[in-house]
């Protein structure tokens, strides 16, 4: 599993999760900001994506197998704690999960464009399309699909860059699976574990902020429920990021940036556990 780790390692990390189908060039504009404000910084490839392993079975992905890989990188690898956790999209699913399994690892939390579905909540129109595109498109063209996620239009170059993990069609099984594990339905194989999160989550104290965005027909409204449920959150000045798609790291990176910054404040050294 491939993880960049930039910044002073005598400070308390920034954990930074992407989801479908991205990888850590996600975060190009957003770890230079964090780390200039004296922020350590871990942006892994999920297994599937980017620079980290491939596996060509479908079977090989599930949202347990996703969960665990993480979870054995954050917290046995890196043996990380005092976490400022962002997860967006899957990074999202797989983020909180990782949560609710040591809360006591994770200072704060912020999210955007994500969940935590048990299968109980009514899916949108927009999932089963992704859903059925991930599955029946002949080529599925990944830097296309982040482009057409996002209101300003990338540069062939940027596309090429979300292109580059996936040479041919062979290394884009997790690509392809990723979508149809997100739980839509309440036999899911993730619907216990999650509904189990939630009883953690829910007990959560710790400063949990809400960053979505505006344009994102996928997650539209998914915050709400967070703001509602998470202890953490109710004391936040949650906030909409404006003129940005599903993918706010390439619409209004600085942007989200900074608010990590202002959300932090000023860099933590690490404690010995």
């Amino acid at each position: 599993m491939h993880y960049l780790d930039e910044g002073p390692r005598n400070t308390a990390p920034v954990v930074l999760l992407h989801g479908e189908p991205t990888w850590s060039y996600l975060y190009r504009h957003v770890i230079p900001v964090l780390t200039a404000a004296g922020h350590r910084c871990i942006a892994p490839d999920l297994i599937g994506f980017g620079r980290s392993d491939k596996p060509t079975g479908a079977a090989d992905y599930t949202y347990a197998r996703h969960v665990a890989w993480t979870r054995s990188l954050v917290f046995d690898h890196l043996a990380l704690r005092q976490i400022t956790l962002f997860g967006h999209d899957w990074g999202g699913l797989i983020g909180l999960r990782l949560v609710a399994d040591d809360p006591t690892r994770f200072a704060r939390i912020l999210i955007s464009n994500t969940g935590l579905p048990t299968g109980e909540e009514p899916v949108t129109d927009a999932l089963l399309q992704w859903q059925r595109l991930a599955r029946e498109t002949e080529h599925l063209a990944i830097g296309q699909i982040v482009n057409s996620a996002c209101v300003n239009e990338l540069s062939s170059a940027v596309i090429a860059g979300y292109d580059a993990p996936f040479p041919d069609d062979s290394f884009k099984v997790a690509a392809r699976v990723f979508p149809a594990l997100v739980p839509t339905n309440p036999t899911d194989p993730a619907h216990d574990d999650n509904v189990a999160a939630w009883q953690v989550l829910r007990r959560f104290d710790r400063p949990f902020l809400c960053a979505f965005s505006d344009l994102d027909p996928i997650t539209a409204g998914g915050a709400k429920r967070f703001m509602a449920e998470i202890p953490g959150a109710r004391s936040q000045s949650h906030t909409t990021i404006a003129g940005a798609g599903h993918f706010v790291q390439e619409d209004c990176g600085p942007e989200l940036a900074r608010l990590l910054v202002e959300f932090i404040g000023p860099p933590e050294r690490c404690r010995r556990s």
